[in-house]
């Protein structure tokens, strides 16, 4: 592929930009400068160096964002700043989108990617995708509620009840309540219709994914085989018997603590 069109595959600007940042002498590929826009590289694990900041090529961007409350998942943010300003200009350039969206009070695991298959796959209720939230509450969660919460309430938008594949208590009131639909509001909608009142809102992971303790609030990373991995493999599980699933339940009355920060 010509190195014009690869800088423009990877988000760095229009055909003109490109050709400019490569005959400025401002790009190297594997360590070298090249000043022709036309030469040819085979792009699969090329690294380019634009100004001397080092690129692997990639055909479509996926990455995990620990995403801070206060930052809306829209590229036209109203009364907050945008989860995308986190991100370098290339990967916006390339037009990564959110996959799915937090609330802007939300925080935790949030994907992005310019690959549709992959959005498509993660978001379609169809799949399924299990995702799991630590929920901080108003009042204390009693048996009751979390009962609820598992049998299934109902939202004033749908005629079924909506029902979590899993809700295990970590406190008196926080809970980790795994749900495979992303509709607007949703845990907070669900909290509301079992008596309680949602505080706080983290995302722990999405799929066989979980968000690494390692990666800063408000930083990002690539996601490898490793990861799309993980993620892949998980929606088969999402389709098994929710019998099965309940089997493996913590009784409603227990209660753990973990490690992680509450949210």
């Amino acid at each position: 592929m010509e190195l014009e069109r690869l800088l423009r595959s990877q988000g760095f600007g229009s055909r003109a930009d490109c050709r400019a940042l490569v005959r400025g002498g401002r790009v190297s590929i594997a360590g070298q400068a090249c000043d022709d826009p036309f030469a040819r590289f085979d792009e699969e694990g090329l690294r380019i160096s634009v100004d001397g900041a080092e690129w692997v090529f990639r055909r479509f961007a996926y990455l995990a964002l620990n995403k801070p409350a206060g930052y809306e998942c829209s590229r036209r943010p109203v009364h907050h700043p945008s989860v995308y300003s986190l991100i370098p200009d290339p990967l916006r350039t390339r037009g990564v989108q959110a996959v799915g969206r937090l609330d802007e009070d939300a925080t935790g695991l949030l994907l992005l990617t310019d690959d549709g298959q992959f959005i498509h796959r993660y978001t379609s209720p169809k799949k399924a995708v299990p995702k799991v939230y630590d929920v901080t509450t108003r009042h204390v969660v009693d048996r009751g509620q979390v009962a609820a919460l598992l049998d299934g309430v109902q939202l004033h938008d749908d005629p079924q009840p909506v029902v979590a594949l899993d809700c295990v208590p970590l406190g008196e009131r926080c809970v980790r309540l795994t749900v495979t639909q992303g509709r607007y509001h949703l845990v907070k909608r669900m909290l509301a219709a079992a008596g309680n009142r949602v505080e706080a809102l983290h995302r722990v992971s999405i799929g066989g994914f979980s968000l690494p303790p390692a990666l800063p609030v408000g930083h990002w990373m690539w996601l490898g085989e490793a990861e799309i991995a993980l993620l892949a493999g998980s929606c088969q599980r999402a389709m098994s018997p929710p019998d099965v699933l309940r089997s493996s339940r913590a009784p409603a009355s227990a209660g753990r603590l973990v490690d992680e920060s509450e949210p």
